[in-house]
């Protein structure tokens, strides 16, 4: 893997992943506090496309977005942030990049499924430092904020606590997460791919990658794979994945190769959109050679 870019120091990193965690428990409580609600819905594109209503957009995302904006600008006026609902950048070029998705799992979310997220990822010129996930559910059979940073031994965190992740040895089908449901999927979630390249995990998918993301990183998924998320779908959730010692691979071309941060080559981090695939170094390993993605 490429050398890291230097950290920044221990002190600030900790009060940055502090405000992540702020700002994903701000937009918990918004999406909490419209639940029940009849919500505005609209849909991204042309009415003429048959994909027109796949990708929905609700009134809270754009208002979670706004005051996690305005929130941020407080506390760190100088940074960059790009986000999914709201196209500005007051701080392009700076070091520090926040990428904020307010509701992640928006259809999910309007249709009363109780899976959706709010994700905020802070890079440092490009690569993933610190996360903040609010989860609508968890490990513990309660909303909550997975949260951690990439520099330190502080691991991944729930609510302030530490997380033990040690999978239960016992267990010799775990689970893993997928960008879409299976059609060869046998009735106990097994992926339906050929014998030689079968997986040596059960697929599900839950609608939100950044719960399949904070999920890996809990060891509640041994991993998963996403087709080609943008970057504020996946970045505070790699650095949760990174920050309890897990790995990631990114698809260029024909090749899955270590992930290299969101800034590789010339592209600006920002910009970034690629396949991803998150989790322990032998599940991945196996999901290179399967010949999946």
């Amino acid at each position: 893997m490429t050398a890291r870019p230097p950290f920044p120091d221990e002190p600030l990193l900790r009060e940055i992943e502090g405000v992540a965690v702020e700002l994903a428990q701000l937009g918990g409580a918004e999406i909490r506090a419209a639940l029940g609600g009849l919500l505005r819905v609209k849909y991204k594109g042309v009415e003429d496309d048959p994909t027109h209503f796949r990708d929905p957009v609700s009134e809270v995302d754009a208002r979670v977005e706004a005051l996690i904006r305005d929130r941020l600008a407080e506390r760190f006026p100088q940074h960059d942030i790009v986000g999914e609902e709201i196209d500005h950048r007051p701080g392009l070029g700076h070091d520090f990049l926040w990428a904020v998705d307010p509701i992640d799992g928006t259809a999910n979310f309007i249709n009363g499924f109780p899976l959706f997220a709010s994700s905020v990822g802070v890079l440092y010129r490009g690569w993933p430092v610190a996360g903040a996930v609010w989860c609508s559910a968890s490990h513990a059979l309660e909303p909550g904020v997975y949260h951690g940073a990439t520099a330190g031994e502080g691991g991944v965190r729930f609510n302030g606590a530490p997380l033990d992740v040690r999978p239960n040895p016992a267990i010799r089908r775990r689970l893993g997460g997928e960008p879409r449901a299976s059609p060869g999927a046998s009735p106990g979630g097994s992926v339906g791919t050929s014998a030689q390249a079968a997986p040596s995990w059960d697929g599900r998918k839950t609608g939100s990658a950044a719960i399949e993301c904070a999920f890996v990183a809990a060891g509640l998924l041994q991993m998963a794979w996403f087709e080609r998320p943008n970057i504020w779908d996946v970045a505070g959730g790699t650095a949760l994945v990174l920050a309890g010692g897990l790995h990631a691979l990114e698809r260029r071309g024909d090749a899955w190769t270590a992930f290299d941060g969101f800034s590789a080559g010339e592209m600006e981090p920002g910009a970034w959109i690629a396949p991803l695939a998150i989790g322990d170094a032998a599940a991945l390993e196996r999901f290179a050679e399967s010949g999946m993605g």
